[in-house]
């Protein structure tokens, strides 16, 4: 057999593996261009994660400017909802078509939806406008974050998917401070209009950097699951608009708002009967069984309830109340924000030390429940000390509960659940978002229908002179004072009613087990992606990837130096380099290797690596034909012995004892495989065609894309 002959039948060139073409197996990309990619995804990110709060301080002179104040809520609502349904679509055709098209597709509506919203003369204009941008906000929200896996080496991805977790962070916090500053200093309408160039932006920049991704690379064609998304959409649609309209638009016996709730029943049941044949079901109903992930998505729908409710109508008991302007309101939602945040990360952490989880839940919803007391019994004379503890409070006890409810969820559910569940409680989150602005949006316009009225009649002024908060507050004193108080009366009514909702999530949290976590899982709590109510909509495979790359992230020092010494391959780590890169560039990406070809790589001069590979091949590791380098069968029993190894590894990781590693070997060792063959290959920087590396780093220098480095 000849040379050539030979080195085909032992290491064949091309994808012969029928799963090369789904592993990501690419060049890492050179550092320069992967960090403009994130900036790209980073900047859309804000976008859509800016505008969940952007509104909430510019709502009540949006009312002023528009009327309609018993739709006010669903200028909140119809974006949560749209951006709901958004989540669960972008994800399967983000994997048919491709998820830079869908990426770019998504800007380009929240760009019109964006332009429509500043556009906007009617409430009812407006509402449909916020609708698009919700769609839109979806698309890139979930896009962007299977981006990051496309494009982020996995051991990095950990510390890029918290970044754009701290993006929402972010918008949380200067979300209604910017709303607040546009409404006061130019227009509320450019609360919107700013999202137009900034978004032109975005597409134009991912159509430079983002590489396309041909959607057969992607993997099996997505099987989309239409009619569950149509049924759950009506459902929430049907519940959220009797919730809005009962007793303002109509009666609650009205045969409108009783169709509405028998048609949203009906709808959610024919959800059910869709998602148990459903072959890939957007929520499967299996899920259920399992006590944990029914009482999390249960405390979940609360989180999002007393969260989204809680900033839609807090701004309005500032202005309205006590006469704050829209900026100073945003700031002073600070302090429920920043408490918020603390909490989420701090039970992070401690969780992610101890796996000891029941504890936060219980104390959270209990702390919610007397916030949104405290919330309730603010009037016009409350002190601003007073105010800022209050809303301290309740961020605190949203955050206990918000950061940890997914990892326990996670740390239960089978691995091949993983996506979904992920998916599920961010799924009721959202969807208890929506469900708390507008429920609370009824409470405070059906109370101000009773109360205002009266307020107007001694106050002897028309209702449109109060339509706004500087109306209101440019009133005489005397006029002002009833007013004021139909105001205070209403916030009081939303604030109060929500408590219960909160009791009902602390007697919840109740039945939430203590389970232990899941290496993986504790390590993934540390985080603050979870922390932050970032939509999420992720394949099973993709949700195990990210528990992964938080591991190696906190472990990089260490686990590659553990992977060579217990795989006992016998070779020295320039060796491993050496054949590591032929294989990955024979195997995976159907390259031929020649030594002149790594010199360029490098940078190097012709001729400098030619006796280290007449080392190797002398060796009995490689052999040559003509100048092209391939494994040899000791060569090739290195290489599949270190892959076998890193699997193994991994799903000891994984595993939580002997047991359970015996039922998780056969169902998930093929994505543990891929995920080996992946990481093998982001430690060929080299491969990438255009990555500048030091002369300095040819054979001893390279030693950390063998897997290892020197200093270890």
């Amino acid at each position: 057999m000849s040379a050539g002959a030979r080195a085909a039948a032992i290491e064949p060139a091309g994808p012969a593996d029928p799963s090369a073409g789904q592993d990501g197996a690419r060049p890492v990309l050179p550092r320069a261009q992967i960090n403009l990619i994130f900036g790209t995804i980073m900047l859309g990110m804000l976008l859509a994660a800016l505008d969940q709060t952007i509104v909430s301080t510019a709502l009540p002179t949006i009312v002023g400017d528009l009327g309609g104040a018993g739709h006010m809520s669903w200028v909140v609502t119809s974006y949560l909802l749209a951006e709901t349904i958004a989540t669960v679509l972008s994800g399967k055709f983000g994997d048919q078509f491709g998820r830079k098209r869908v990426f770019q597709l998504s800007v380009v509506v929240f760009i019109v939806g964006s332009f429509f919203c500043g556009l906007a003369h009617t409430m009812t204009v407006l509402i449909v406008a916020r609708s698009v941008q919700g769609l839109g906000a979806g698309g890139i929200t979930v896009t962007a974050t299977a981006l990051i896996g496309d494009v982020i080496p996995l051991r990095e991805r950990g510390k890029y998917q918290g970044a754009l977790g701290a993006v929402f962070g972010v918008t949380t916090v200067i979300g209604p401070l910017l709303g607040g500053l546009f409404t006061d200093h130019l227009s509320w309408r450019w609360a919107f209009y700013v999202n137009v160039p900034l978004a032109i932006v975005v597409v134009a920049l991912a159509a430079r950097t983002i590489p396309g991704r041909a959607a057969a690379a992607l993997g099996r064609r997505a099987q989309v699951d239409y009619l569950g998304v149509l049924f759950v959409a009506l459902g929430a649609s049907g519940l959220t608009l009797a919730t809005s309209w009962g007793g303002t638009q109509y009666a609650w016996g009205s045969a409108t708002i009783i169709g509405l709730f028998a048609g949203s029943v009906v709808a959610l049941a024919v959800f059910v009967a869709v998602e148990g044949r459903a072959a890939e079901p957007i929520l499967p109903l299996h899920l259920f069984r399992s006590r944990v992930f029914t009482t999390a998505s249960v405390l979940s729908f609360i989180v999002g309830f007393a969260m989204f409710g809680s900033l839609t109508f807090l701004p309005s008991y500032l202005q309205y109340v006590t006469g704050a302007s829209a900026t100073m309101s945003g700031v002073r939602t600070l302090p429920m924000v920043l408490g918020l945040l603390a909490t989420a990360i701090g039970s992070g952490q401690v969780v992610g030390s101890t796996g000891r989880y029941r504890p936060f839940p219980i104390v959270g919803m209990a702390v919610t429940a007397v916030a949104l007391w405290l919330l309730s019994r603010m009037d016009e004379h409350t002190s601003i000390v007073v105010q800022s503890l209050s809303m301290l409070v309740l961020g605190a006890g949203i955050g206990l509960v918000m950061q940890i409810l997914t990892i326990i969820v996670q740390s239960t559910v089978d691995y091949r659940d993983l996506g979904a569940a992920t998916s599920g409680v961010t799924f009721f989150r959202s969807l208890g978002g929506s469900f708390g602005a507008s429920i609370m949006g009824a409470l405070y316009a059906n109370k101000l229908a009773d109360v205002l009225p009266g307020a107007l009649a001694q106050a002897k002024v028309s209702p449109s002179a109060v339509s706004s908060p500087s109306g209101v507050h440019s009133l005489p004193d005397a006029a002002r004072a009833p007013v004021i108080d139909a105001y205070a009366q209403s916030v009081h009514t939303v604030f109060l009613w929500a408590v219960p909702i909160a009791v009902a999530g602390l007697l919840v949290a109740f039945l939430l087990p203590q389970v232990a976590l899941r290496g993986t899982a504790r390590t993934a709590v540390r985080g603050t992606g979870e922390g932050f109510a970032m939509p999420a909509s992720r394949t099973s495979d993709a949700e195990l990837e990210t528990q992964i790359a938080a591991l190696l992230r906190r472990r990089d020092r260490t686990i590659n130096r553990e992977i060579i010494t217990r795989s006992g391959i016998g070779v020295d780590i320039p060796t491993l380099w050496a054949l590591l890169g032929v294989h990955l560039r024979d195997r995976l990406l159907a390259q031929q290797t020649r030594p002149a070809d790594i010199e360029d790589s490098h940078r190097l001069p012709h001729g400098v690596l030619r006796s280290f590979y007449d080392e190797v091949v002398a060796g009995g590791h490689l052999a040559r034909d003509g100048e092209r380098l391939y494994l040899t069968d000791r060569g090739h029993t290195v290489v599949t012995t270190l892959g076998n190894t890193w699997t193994d590894w991994l799903l000891d990781q994984l595993a939580d004892n002997d047991t359970d590693r015996v039922q998780l070997d056969p169902r998930i060792r093929p994505v543990l495989a891929r995920i080996s063959r992946r990481l093998m290959l982001e430690q060929q920087p080299d491969l990438a065609p255009t990555a500048p590396a030091a002369v300095g780093s040819s054979v001893s220098g390279t030693s950390s894309t063998a897997g290892t480095s020197s200093t270890d």
